[in-house]
């Protein structure tokens, strides 16, 4: 099994992590200061990481640059399945995410996905900071469950691929495989289970401590099931302590009645209409040989913003 394929596996694993529960690690995706990840003395610097983390940075710098990718390709992948939502995973720094990033450019080596490997270092990585804090506080035990939530939905949506060997390109034989699912379907999977969360409280079973429904009507989650502790703000108004932008800016959907909307996104603060002139491709044509050749068209649309 090449690295690659561990790192490959990590990458997607970080990311589920990500959309179940934001973590201060993320703050890797913001480096752009800090080039490859290849000494011990660079793990000092990296913000975000308690002293646990910074140990385990400098005894696997081969996969540090993977961690770092793999924030970044978490944060884009929340903002793509947030776009349409009051809190579109933006945040306050403005720097850009990460700066420039080397891909590491997978192979085909005909192996499978290895996800134990992926699923071990992130268990190790990313829980570390809260079984540092003693795993029996509500919020601890509410990031480890969804932690794992986020795990999980990679795990269940492996899937098997397959290439065909033989004359001429018959199938006489296979050679299988199993592989991650791609990026966008775990996000998907996440995004589904964020919006159907259980709000939970804590308990005790014993002597162990565990999250409960606070709903006692409501049937319990499953291991695949994320929770919460509290109900999100509204996040309409500009909130520098709690990291909220607000939506004032935002574009909107003027004929839509979901989140989207002017009257949900603007919070019935209404909304600016502007005339804005697009250029978009159009009357396109093939020419042998081989190239599609297409003029400007030019059009008005209406863009509508938040106040």
């Amino acid at each position: 099994m090449s690295p690659e394929y561990s790192l490959r596996s990590l990458l997607l694993i970080i990311l589920a992590t990500f959309s179940a529960n934001a973590s201060n690690w993320l703050y890797l995706a913001k480096l752009s200061s800090v080039g490859s990840i290849s000494e011990e003395e660079t793990c000092e610097k990296l913000k975000g990481l308690i002293q646990r983390q910074v140990q385990m940075c400098k005894r696997n710098l081969e996969v540090m640059d993977s961690v770092r990718r793999g924030a970044q390709l978490a944060i884009e992948e929340c903002q793509y399945q947030f776009r349409n939502r009051r809190w579109n995973c933006s945040t306050l720094d403005t720097l850009p995410v990460f700066g420039k990033v080397v891909t590491q450019g997978f192979q085909w080596s005909g192996c499978s996905d290895n996800i134990a490997y992926g699923v071990a270092f992130s268990q190790s990585f990313v829980d570390i900071r809260e079984r540092s804090k003693g795993a029996s506080s509500n919020r601890a035990l509410m990031n480890l469950h969804n932690n794992e939530a986020g795990r999980k939905a990679i795990l269940n949506n492996m899937r098997v691929e397959c290439k065909c060997h033989g004359v001429s390109g018959s199938c006489e034989f296979k050679t299988c495989w199993k592989a991650m699912p791609p990026f966008r379907k775990v996000g998907n999977v996440l995004k589904e289970k964020f919006d159907g969360a259980t709000e939970v409280e804590q308990s005790e079973v014993g002597s162990t401590k565990v999250l409960v429904p606070k709903n006692s009507q409501f049937k319990p989650h499953t291991d695949e099931d994320l929770v919460y502790l509290d109900s999100s703000p509204d996040f309409c108004d500009h909130d520098l302590k709690n990291g909220v932008l607000g939506t004032s800016g935002r574009q909107c959907n003027k004929t839509s009645k979901a989140i989207d909307g002017c009257e949900l996104m603007c919070c019935g603060r209404g909304f600016h209409t502007d005339e804005v002139e697009v250029v978009e491709r159009c009357s396109c044509k093939f020419h042998w040989c081989c190239s599609v050749k297409c003029k400007p068209c030019h059009r008005v649309v209406e863009i509508h913003t938040c106040r």
